[in-house]
């Protein structure tokens, strides 16, 4: 497969799965504002720190309220994480790659291409309620994974594509943790309170956790929510699934299934066996920020042996000279 047919895929997977967790931020992070008891503070600061956008959001805004933060997020053209922006580079990736994907992708994505636009020109984030609006694009987003996943031949460009969506997932699952355990509660003493479980629930929800947590663990637990969200291996928006699937998509396209063929692999089969000969005890010893921050540090590692193994023109130009030497 032509390494920018690969790239193509992986982006475009990718930028859809970005765009349908800001939607899901979103949607919930609504909703959280509309279940704070009176006087409560609503809490827009951790929906832009958990997406790794705040710097950028600082500079060029003054304040941190719901309006602007919806906008930022979800429609601003010179914010290229936007869901906007991650549409519409997923849609320019569909095209430049057309003949490789199936009409219904295309259509799909095009699809939800028009409606971000539309919402755009709408103006949805002034609108008193906007989560209609995010609704639909979580529901095209995951229209498309079906389309995509009962419409592509598992080939090697199925399997690039499933990587770039895996560690999006991973990335963010970590990201809505780590800023939940750190920045949503007002001081120490609210640990327990109904503020503190409110919030915890819709860290669950703001990643469709909440119904399959509920029916394995019942009582909301920041530990138990901790370990379901990192170790869990049958939810499949826990960071060891995310990267369990990833290394299967990765071993289909190398063909090995024992040790390390190259870079990428070595990179994310370690990142899982930390997760693998981890228990939650431990990270909470280390510091659950700590372990987090690390693994998001070790998955950007991932992403770039990734790029550097199957994508840089450099290395395949090194492959090719050392094949004709």
């Amino acid at each position: 497969m032509l390494s920018r047919v690969a790239d193509a895929l992986y982006w475009m997977n990718r930028y859809v799965e970005r765009a349908e967790n800001y939607a899901r931020f979103l949607d919930v992070n609504f909703n959280l504002s509309l279940e704070m008891p009176p006087g409560g503070t609503e809490q827009w600061k951790p929906v832009i720190v958990t997406t790794g956008d705040y710097n950028l959001y600082e500079s060029t805004h003054d304040n941190v309220d719901k309006t602007s933060v919806i906008h930022f997020l979800g429609f601003d053209e010179n914010n290229p994480n936007s869901i906007y922006n991650s549409i519409c580079n997923a849609r320019e990736n569909a095209r430049a790659i057309r003949p490789d994907i199936t009409r219904e992708v295309w259509e799909q994505i095009n699809s939800l291409y028009y409606h971000v636009r539309e919402g755009v020109n709408k103006k949805q984030w002034e609108k008193h309620d906007p989560r209609n609006y995010f609704l639909e694009v979580k529901k095209s987003c995951q229209l498309l994974y079906g389309i995509f996943d009962s419409t592509i031949s598992r080939t090697e460009g199925y399997h690039f594509g499933k990587i770039g969506q895996l560690i999006e997932r991973a990335d963010k699952t970590s990201r809505v943790l780590d800023v939940k355990y750190h920045m949503l509660l007002p001081s120490v003493e609210e640990v327990g309170s109904p503020l503190d479980l409110v919030q915890w629930a819709s860290l669950l929800k703001s990643v469709s956790a909440y119904d399959m947590y509920r029916k394995k663990r019942g009582k909301l637990s920041p530990l138990f929510i901790s370990e379901f969200l990192i170790f869990d291996k049958e939810f499949p928006r826990s960071m060891m699934n995310c990267l369990e699937e990833a290394e299967e998509s990765l071993q289909a396209i190398t063909g090995s299934s024992q040790g390390y063929a190259n870079m990428a692999e070595k990179r994310l089969g370690r990142l899982k066996s930390n997760l693998e000969y981890a228990d939650i005890e431990e990270v909470f010893n280390v510091g659950l920020h700590e372990y987090l921050d690390n693994f998001q540090l070790e998955l950007n590692e991932v992403s770039n042996a990734i790029y550097l193994t199957f994508f840089s023109w450099d290395n395949f130009s090194n492959q090719t000279q050392t094949t004709n030497q």
